[in-house]
């Protein structure tokens, strides 16, 4: 994978890129990382959609000086951020304006996905009406403090959810579901019964957290589901 690089407020970010065959333009994915920051999980998300004929670009909103292997860093970085929210959206919108200036990209067919911070961040992507087509939150945190407006969102906004996600209740899911629908934004949202928060990481247990576990049904049918919708909005 190639190496993207991209600062903001001073910050410098890398990411990384999977490209397909050929020439291109192609229509983009944005891959959003999780709290612990951008990670081998996401490059091989990258990679999978490359070889569906996107550019997977892993996007790093944290910063390359950042030591991920300590959680007192990235964890810090991760609080920053929510503490700032639009510092968060501004971080987000100018990955996504740097990834649709690419000569490989083609600006008009651009997607992000991403993983609980990550979802987030997507969501908040959306909410912006920042000009992609689609947006998907996997576990993602749903809370704002600036909910989207009517008539605002361009994205159709999927968010797969846990049901016994202690990070993202219930109560903000049906809220999440109420800011869209009064916003009038074409949106899915997918709740597994069963579900904890992390439910797409083979590795969720690791973490050594209540709440926090991998679903082989809710990762799989998340993901295949996440194919379809981008078969279908980034088709040209």
């Amino acid at each position: 994978m190639e190496p993207m690089e991209l600062t903001h407020d001073g910050k410098r970010l890398l990411g990384r890129v999977a490209k397909p065959a050929g020439d291109g333009p192609f229509p983009a994915v944005m891959v959003m990382h999780s709290g612990v920051g951008i990670s081998a999980f996401n490059f091989d998300i990258a990679r999978q959609l490359a070889d569906r004929g996107f550019i997977g670009i892993a996007t790093d909103m944290y910063g390359a000086d950042i030591d991920l292997t300590r959680e007192d860093d990235y964890g810090a970085a991760f609080q920053s951020l929510l503490d700032d929210p639009a510092k968060l959206r501004s971080r987000a919108t100018a990955w996504l304006k740097a990834i649709a200036a690419r000569d490989d990209v083609d600006a008009s067919r651009i997607a992000a996905i991403g993983y609980c911070f990550g979802g987030h961040c997507v969501l908040e992507l959306a909410r912006s009406g920042a000009d992609c087509r689609a947006v998907v939150s996997y576990h993602g945190l749903l809370h704002t403090s600036a909910s989207a407006q009517p008539g605002t969102v361009k994205a159709h906004v999927a968010a797969y959810c846990g049901a016994s996600d202690p990070y993202a209740p219930l109560e903000h899911i049906t809220a999440l579901r109420e800011e869209l629908a009064a916003a009038g934004a074409s949106h899915t949202v997918t709740i597994f019964g069963d579900a904890e928060h992390g439910f797409t990481d083979p590795d969720a247990a690791s973490h050594g957290r209540p709440g926090i576990s991998y679903n082989a049904i809710a990762a799989k049918t998340s993901w295949a589901g996440t194919l379809a919708l981008l078969d279908e909005v980034l088709a040209p």
